[in-house]
This record gives C-alpha cells, sequence and structure tokens, in this order.
C-alpha cells in the first residue's frame, strides 16, 4: 500500500508539472501569434497564467526543483500572480538548496541587487561561485561584473576576465562582448584587435547590437582587420535596426560623406532623426546642420535652432555655435 501510495503521489506530480508546462506553452503560443485564429488551440486546457501558477504550485508544494524555479519566476515578475520579490526569492531560495544552478544565480542576483532582500555581496558572490561552479553562465558572467565593479571583492580585471571567458565559452552573447572589449583595450588582458574582432563576431553572430556596432568600429578604423567601409556600414545597419543610437548616428554619417554606401543626404537625416530621437547629442547637432544647410531635408531655420539647441544643451559647442549663429544672422527671432 505504502509502495502504491507513493507510486500514484508521483504521478500525480507529473500530471501537475507537465499542466503547468502545457498552460504555459499555450500562453507563449497565444502572446507569439501563431495560432491567434485557430478556436480550438488549447482546447481543454486553461490558457492562462494564473492557472498555470497553481499547477506549478501543485508541483512545488511536493518539492520538484523545476515547479519551484518556475514558481519563483511568476512571483519575480508578476505573471499568474501579485509580483512579490520576496516570495520570489523564497522559492529560488528552495530550488536552489537543492542544487539548481539557474536558482543558484537567481539568489546570488537577488543579493547583488537587493530584490526580496537586503543587498549584500557576500551573499551574491556565494551563489554566483555556487552556480558558476555547476558551469552557470549567468553566474560566471556576473562574477566577471562583480570583479569588475569591485562589488564584495577587490577590483581586478584580469579576474574579471577570466569568469567572462568562462561564460563566453558557453556562448553567453554579453560575456563574448565583455572578452571583446578586455582584448580591445587592454583591460585584464594584453590588447590584441584581432581577438577582440573575434570575439565582437560571436557576439554579433548572436544579434547582440552592442557587438554589431564594435564590429563597425572595427571595420570602420581598420582594427585588427583591414579597413572596409561597405562592412563597417553593414553591421552599423545591423546594430542601426536594433535601435543603437551610435550606430544610427555612424550609419548617417556614412550617408552623408558617402562612405561604404552612396552618398544620400535623405538617408543621413534619416539615421540622424532615429539617434536624435533617442536624445543622442551628436545626431542632434548633425540633424541641426541637415535643417541649416537644407542637406537631405526642406531647410528649415526654426528646426535647426531647435535640434542645435538639444545638442547644446548637452554641451556640444558646435552645435551651440550654429545655434547662436541663426540667432545673430535674423533668421529667427531668440524666442520663436
Amino acid at each position: 500500500m505504502i509502495s502504491e501510495c507513493a507510486k500514484a503521489g508521483s504521478q500525480a506530480l507529473r500530471a501537475a508539472l507537465a499542466a503547468g508546462l502545457m498552460v504555459t506553452m499555450f500562453v507563449g503560443a497565444a502572446v507569439a501569434g501563431p495560432f491567434d485564429d485557430a478556436d480550438d488551440v488549447g482546447q481543454g486546457v486553461p490558457k492562462n497564467d494564473a492557472e498555470a501558477f497553481k499547477l506549478y504550485q501543485e508541483a512545488a508544494d511536493q518539492g520538484d526543483v523545476i515547479a519551484e524555479l518556475a514558481i519563483a519566476e511568476m512571483y519575480s515578475d508578476g505573471r499568474g500572480v501579485q509580483q512579490n520579490s520576496v516570495e520570489g526569492l523564497k522559492w529560488f531560495r528552495k530550488a536552489a538548496d537543492q542544487g539548481n544552478a539557474s536558482a543558484q544565480s537567481m539568489v546570488g542576483f537577488s543579493y547583488e541587487q537587493g530584490r526580496g532582500v537586503q543587498q549584500n555581496y557576500g551573499e551574491a558572490l556565494k551563489w554566483y561561485r555556487k552556480a558558476a561552479d555547476q558551469g552557470s553562465a549567468l553566474a560566471q558572467f556576473r562574477l566577471g561584473v562583480m570583479h569588475t565593479l569591485g562589488r564584495g571583492v577587490p577590483q581586478n580585471d584580469a579576474e574579471a576576465m577570466r569568469w567572462y571567458r568562462k561564460a563566453a565559452d558557453h556562448g553567453d552573447p554579453e560575456a563574448q562582448l565583455r572578452v571583446g572589449a578586455s582584448y580591445d583595450t587592454g583591460r585584464g588582458i594584453r590588447q590584441n584587435s584581432g581577438e577582440a574582432l573575434k570575439w565582437y563576431r560571436k557576439a554579433a553572430d548572436q544579434g547582440h547590437a552592442g557587438a554589431q556596432f564594435n564590429l563597425g568600429i572595427m571595420y570602420d578604423n581598420g582594427l585588427g582587420v583591414r579597413r572596409d567601409y561597405a562592412e563597417a556600414a553593414k553591421w552599423y545597419r545591423t546594430a542601426a535596426e536594433q535601435g543603437s543610437a551610435e550606430a544610427q548616428y555612424n550609419l548617417g554619417v556614412m550617408y552623408n560623406s558617402g562612405q561604404g554606401v552612396q552618398q544620400d543626404h535623405a538617408e543621413a537625416s534619416r539615421w540622424f532623426r532615429k539617434a536624435a530621437d533617442q536624445g543622442y547629442a551628436k545626431a542632434q547637432r548633425n540633424l541641426g546642420f541637415m535643417y541649416y544647410f537644407g542637406w537631405g531635408v526642406p531647410q528649415d531655420y526654426v528646426r535647426a535652432h531647435m535640434w542645435s539647441s538639444l545638442s547644446a544643451a548637452h554641451g556640444d559647442q558646435d552645435a551651440a555655435q550654429i545655434r547662436d549663429l541663426i540667432v545673430a544672422t535674423n533668421r529667427m527671432a531668440p524666442t520663436e
């Protein structure tokens, strides 16, 4: 009888966990959109986070580590239950105490950031090390950050690089970017532009906009590779399309000068505008110039003054000069 009860309990646990996973999958599919027109998707299965939470709770209460992790994430994100960082940490800790590396990383992150608990870098380091020893790329990356910033440990670029490299070797794109930047700047390791280029490319190929921008810089300036403006423009564009203001500005510069792309002032203005709308001062300055001279946009001294003033407010002296020139030549009144 005892063995039969244990077996039945195990089956119930697996059923609850599987049901929770099914609900989560169907909710994800509904958000993603592929089945928006299908009336019978998830028929017979509740398609909401609150129901998924209840089902995960049943499994978590029986000690299932995956369910504990799911409950922790739902509390942390406020999915299916009211957001509660303290409860989230409680369930991360339960999973972490069972040796789950992902949960250990999140316990470390909670202590590092002070989420659901008083900030404690020593505790953060302890939990990150537990997870890092199991090969958690997230924990290895965060240990790199802790050594870069001197959080709970003496600031040490070489030790930071060692941890970034471990995470990068596991394929973490942010860590790959940091390894590339370390080689690029010579922080924590001997400067090597070729190695920087290699690691930037690894992260860029995974879609990391910062790495894509840095690759553009490398090709633009011939660092670790033969200078190639067309290749630089390609990487700037890839990062710009993801919203990188720096890349949008640099791509605008290339269209304005005709380097790596066919010269096109209208296209230059379009990219300057995208970066300017994000508050990028250099783009605001250049957009002011474009309006002042009527390059790629209708000449408009009011807009030239506006964009130049915004850039000048960030301390750009060139922008301040064009702003003052507009006023001095009576192109518009200072209060207009």
